[in-house]
C-alpha cells in the first residue's frame, strides 16, 4: 500500500510542473524578481542619496555651531573689554575736577585770604555734584524723612525731639546715593523713637 500511495503523488507532482499555470507562476516569479531587483536599485539610490543629504546637513550643523562658538567667544571678550573700558568716561571727567582740587591746595598755601579759598573749593564741591547730577547719580533725601529701608540704613535709634519726629531721621552721618533709581550706597541715619 505505500508503494501506492507515493506512485500517484509523483504523478501529481510531475503534472504540476507541465501545467500552464506553473509555467504562467513561472514567468511572473521572473518578473517579480526584475521589479524586486529594480526597486531594490531605486530604494539603494535614494539611500545613496539620503547619505548625501544627511552628511551635508552635518556639514551645515558643524558649521553653525562653529559660527555660533566664535560669536560667544566674541561677544564675552567684547563684554570683558566694555567691563574694562566702562568706566573711563566717568574717569576722564573727573580728571578737571582733581586738577581743581590741586589748584585750591596750592592755593590753600600761597594765600591767606581764607575766604577766597573756601569759595573755591564751594565751586569745585558744586562742579562735581553736578558732575555726578549729570551722570545719573543722586543723593538720597533724609533731612525730616520717614525712615525707608530700601534706602537708609539705621545706625542707631535716638529718642525724638518732638512726636511728630517718631519713625523720620533726626540725622544723617553718611549721604546715600543713588543711581539710576538703584542704591549703590544706603545713607546711614539716626532715627527718631
Amino acid at each position: 500500500m505505500k508503494n501506492k500511495k507515493h506512485a500517484p503523488e509523483k504523478e501529481t507532482e510531475n503534472k504540476d510542473v507541465l501545467m500552464p499555470e506553473n509555467v504562467e507562476n513561472a514567468e511572473q516569479t521572473e518578473n517579480n524578481k526584475e521589479n524586486i531587483t529594480e526597486e531594490t536599485d531605486k530604494i539603494a539610490e535614494e539611500i545613496a542619496k539620503l547619505n548625501q543629504k544627511c552628511e551635508e546637513l552635518n556639514d551645515k550643523n558643524l558649521r553653525l555651531m562653529a559660527e555660533f562658538d566664535n560669536f560667544r567667544k566674541r561677544t564675552l571678550r567684547e563684554k570683558a573689554d566694555l567691563i574694562k573700558t566702562a568706566g573711563e568716561k566717568v574717569f576722564v571727567n573727573i580728571l578737571p575736577l582733581i586738577d581743581d582740587f590741586e589748584r585750591a591746595i596750592q592755593a590753600m598755601d600761597s594765600t591767606e585770604d581764607v575766604l577766597a579759598v573756601k569759595e573755591g573749593v564751594d565751586l569745585i564741591y558744586a562742579k562735581f555734584i553736578s558732575f555726578l547730577n549729570a551722570n545719573g547719580v543722586k543723593a538720597i533725601a533724609t533731612e525730616n524723612e520717614p525712615f525707608d529701608v530700601d534706602v537708609h540704613e539705621a545706625v542707631t535709634m535716638f529718642p525724638a525731639p518732638s512726636e511728630e519726629m517718631k519713625g523720620k531721621i533726626i540725622d544723617c552721618l553718611s549721604k546715600g546715593y543713588m543711581l539710576n533709581d538703584k542704591v549703590i550706597r544706603y545713607a546711614k541715619v539716626v532715627v527718631g523713637e
